[in-house]
């Protein structure tokens, strides 16, 4: 069963990281359009700055489970390299009860958020409202709360060859 569970976090980690890796690659893409339309050609565009910032949204909150489950975060180790195996062990524990408490907060409320606003229009986008534009949060807390409960059930995942994808020294 843990190595189900693993697989299908191997799919949705490799389909997050495209997904963030193309929000951003949009977001670069975009925002020099809207400077060069505002600058150049004298005509503001509507839609780059609010494609700029959910794409930046996607990329953070998206982004952050990835890190979080190559190991890849920030994070201030000075005091824990120093404890024994065993209250470091206790420390990791620790520090990934408090992220998932931390990620269920922002899925709950970000559930909340999203159905609060799932009808308000977006003048930008009228295909699309607020609510819509909101949803890579929940998104993102899910995938790292689905990361967090591999890693407290079956240790870190950053050794692993599909988590090391990319990595120079993989």
């Amino acid at each position: 069963m843990l190595h189900g569970y693993q697989r299908l976090m191997d799919i949705l980690y490799l389909f997050a990281m495209w997904l963030a890796g193309i929000a951003l690659l949009l977001m670069v893409g975009v925002i020099p359009v809207g400077i060069f339309a505002r600058y150049v050609m004298n005509s503001s565009l509507s839609w780059p700055e609010p494609v700029a910032i959910l794409c930046m949204v996607t990329f953070t909150f998206v982004g952050a489970a990835v890190a979080y489950r190559a190991g890849s975060h920030i994070m201030v180790a000075m005091v824990t390299d120093r404890l024994p195996p065993a209250l470091k062990k206790f420390c990791a524990l620790l520090a990934d009860l408090m992220m998932l408490a931390i990620s269920l907060f922002i899925f709950w409320y970000s559930l909340l958020l999203c159905s609060e606003l799932w009808q308000q229009p977006v003048a930008e986008f009228p295909m699309l409202t607020a609510g819509q534009t909101y949803l890579p949060l929940p998104l993102g807390s899910a995938l790292t709360v689905l990361f967090i409960l591999e890693q407290i059930i079956a240790g870190p995942q950053a050794h692993r060859p599909v988590v090391r994808l990319g990595n120079s020294d993989a």
